[in-house]
């Protein structure tokens, strides 16, 4: 219904059939949010998790006074000397789908802020086909920049933002993307977190011919999706799609960060994801792969099996590891 021949896409629709949840400035849970545009010619937006802080003194508990002043209190804020992790999140959808307020992705930044302790900020990043490539990419840029000139999100002896980047499905596409950026131009990143990254090529891998339509996902729709995002006439051996490619570029000598990639076996995608994070290893860089072997697509998004409950456990030990470094 939503994707055309024609590469056109049903925005609308797409729109109406989306769930999504408003920003809760008063917490719920113990996490509030709130959203935030940082860059106003682009219209591009970020919702902001934290862990529910103590009501300001001498302010209500309720109504438009009590949101106001947690919103302003935290643009106000000074570095903490405590550090904390901030990570900048990619909601997946190929790159065409979903929204930083889609329901499903802010259950899961709220579970990340209660995992970690620490601040999440959901890039709202502009989507295809409307928006090809690299839209999305400058979007993760400009949001990394804009976490890296925020006092409030900076914190340690040495008053540093400490960011992880994380995305599921084409969110960590855009994830790695944007790490490559920031090694390349000197901006440190504590770790990449990777969910069902998406990624392709023009040869079909072995899952992909044995998993096409089996769950959820098949490759037309995958060569759909990519043909939307990529630049007119690139097939999907270009670098955003295929990072170690034929036509990609190594990281070999790149400051590249930490990687935990979290991979379902049950993914068409699996051999590419896994492909990926030996090129990782094959240029010298940190990884660690967690691999579901009977876990389909999606499953950090519900907490009703163990293979989710597992995984976070693993983000949790990843974030505490390296948020001191």
């Amino acid at each position: 219904m939503l994707r055309r021949a024609d590469g056109t896409f049903d925005r609308d629709l797409a729109e109406y059939l989306d769930r999504r949840v408003e920003p809760n400035a008063r917490p719920a849970d113990g996490v509030s949010s709130f959203d935030h545009v940082i860059d106003p010619s682009i219209g591009l937006a970020v919702r902001i998790y934290r862990p529910a802080p103590p009501a300001p003194a001498n302010v209500p508990a309720h109504g438009a006074a009590a949101v106001t002043v947690r919103v302003l209190d935290f643009f106000a804020g000074a570095p903490s000397p405590d550090p904390f992790p901030v990570i900048i999140f990619f909601h997946g959808g190929s790159f065409a789908h979903s929204s930083s307020s889609t329901a499903i992705y802010d259950q899961l930044c709220r579970r990340l802020v209660k995992l970690s302790g620490g601040v999440v900020v959901s890039v709202d990043y502009r989507r295809a086909p409307e928006h090809r490539y690299p839209c999305a990419y400058d979007d993760g840029w400009a949001a990394l920049k804009w976490v890296a000139s925020q006092p409030s999100l900076r914190s340690g002896d040495d008053e540093r933002a400490r960011v992880f980047l994380s995305g599921d499905s084409s969110g960590g596409n855009i994830a790695h993307h944007v790490a490559v950026r920031a090694a390349g131009e000197g901006i440190e990143i504590s770790g990449n977190i990777l969910l069902n990254a998406m990624f392709g090529g023009v040869e079909r891998v072995e899952s992909e011919r044995r998993l096409d339509g089996k769950y959820f996902v098949t490759l037309q729709d995958r060569d759909w999706y990519w043909k939307a995002y990529l630049p007119e006439g690139a097939d999907r051996d270009h670098p955003s799609c295929n990072p170690f490619g034929p036509n990609g570029r190594r990281l070999m000598g790149l400051p590249f960060t930490k990687s935990l990639i979290i991979v379902s076996g049950l993914d068409l995608t699996c051999d590419r994801q896994l492909a990926y994070a030996e090129g990782l290893r094959e240029d010298g860089h940190d990884v660690k792969i967690v691999y579901r072997e009977k876990a389909t697509i999606g499953f950090y998004l519900l907490p009703n099996t163990d293979h989710y409950h597992e995984v976070m456990e693993e983000i949790a030990d990843f974030i505490r590891s390296n948020v001191l470094i």
